[in-house]
């Protein structure tokens, strides 16, 4: 296989899940919360949904050879997400409290929480010492006619079941946010709260649901990580994706295909930078340098192109009913 091919196939399986994320964050801060804590709420719904999986092969809930623990892990881990989400709701719209410290503290909340638990179940449930939830490897799919395609048919080669879903949801996410009613109110209660108010839809309850679709957003692509990165679930899955999804729809101008360019361009410059490392046979230290090439791109984009980046006019703003 090509090395072209090869940046091809890894950048996707990078930066698909990434985008999945960033989706999340787009509904939430497009409705005027920041979320900050999608670092979190993806490392939980990632806990959630490998604790699922790995009890189905524990107490051999299914045949040894079936994949239904991995497609329902997915649905187990947006739950998940969705649920640790509520915590952001709750202390952003609910209380009123600061948004950043919050995403910040639920961020430490979800390391500590899933760190602590996975020791724990696995001591007193599994009866191991383990501190991960080792999961099966992800099958990858390769479409035999498509994949002949020169360089193009990469994008059609040794590809993960999941970023077929991620094209879905991404489908499905962008008609909701600029086709349907609630896509409105989301867009609306970020830009100008006061008049979705006047027009009798409830500020707090749009937001909230909003954060709980970024929780269950970023909880699949937290499994997606599981099983295409590490094959596991412990604490070695919060690599910073999270935040990188935060500086990929920033990038996007809080826009979801704009967004979907940018976890392109990080997810193939990573790859891009793993197959140099290869060619040029460098020692492991050198190649670990690739894996900062995504964070180092984020701070050049910014840099240059922050100052045409235009927010959501109420992002990070309290919306006081009475001042309407």
């Amino acid at each position: 296989m090509s090395a072209v091919n090869t940046i091809i196939i890894d950048g996707l399986a990078l930066a698909l899940p990434l985008l999945v994320i960033a989706i999340g964050g787009i509904f939430s801060e497009r409705s005027g919360i920041i979320n900050l804590a999608l670092e979190g709420l993806l490392g939980f719904g990632a806990f959630c949904g490998a604790l699922f999986a790995y009890s189905c092969v524990a107490f051999h809930w299914f045949a040894p050879d079936s994949l239904a623990p991995m497609y329902l892990s997915f649905i187990v881990a947006a739950a998940g997400g969705a649920l640790f989400a509520v915590i952001h709701a709750m202390l952003c719209v609910k209380f009123r409290a600061n948004q950043v410290i919050s995403g910040v503290v639920i961020n430490i909340l979800s390391v500590a929480m899933t760190g602590f638990l996975t020791s724990q179940i696995n001591k007193t449930v599994f009866s191991g010492p383990s501190s991960r939830f080792d999961l099966m490897t992800a099958p990858r799919l390769t479409v035999p006619v498509l994949s002949k395609i020169p360089v193009l048919g990469a994008v059609f080669t040794r590809f993960y079941p999941f970023e077929v879903l991620i094209l879905i949801l991404l489908v499905v996410f962008w008609f909701i946010l600029y086709r349907t009613r609630f896509g409105i109110h989301v867009r609306a209660a970020g830009d100008n709260p006061q008049a979705l108010d006047a027009a009798g839809i409830e500020v707090s309850r749009v937001r909230f649901v909003a954060v709980l679709i970024s929780g269950a957003l970023a909880g699949i692509g937290g499994m997606c990580f599981a099983y295409s990165i590490f094959s596991y679930f412990s604490g070695a899955i919060y690599l910073g994706y999270g935040y990188l999804a935060i500086a990929a729809l920033i990038f996007g101008n809080w826009k979801i295909m704009p967004t979907f360019a940018a976890c392109l361009l990080f997810g193939f410059a990573q790859s891009g930078a793993s197959q140099l490392v290869l060619l040029l046979k460098v020692n492991s230290s050198v190649g670990d340098l690739a894996m900062i090439v995504p964070y180092a791109l984020t701070l050049i984009l910014l840099a240059f192109f922050s100052k045409h980046n235009r927010a959501p006019r109420s992002l990070g703003e309290i919306y006081d009913k009475s001042k309407r």
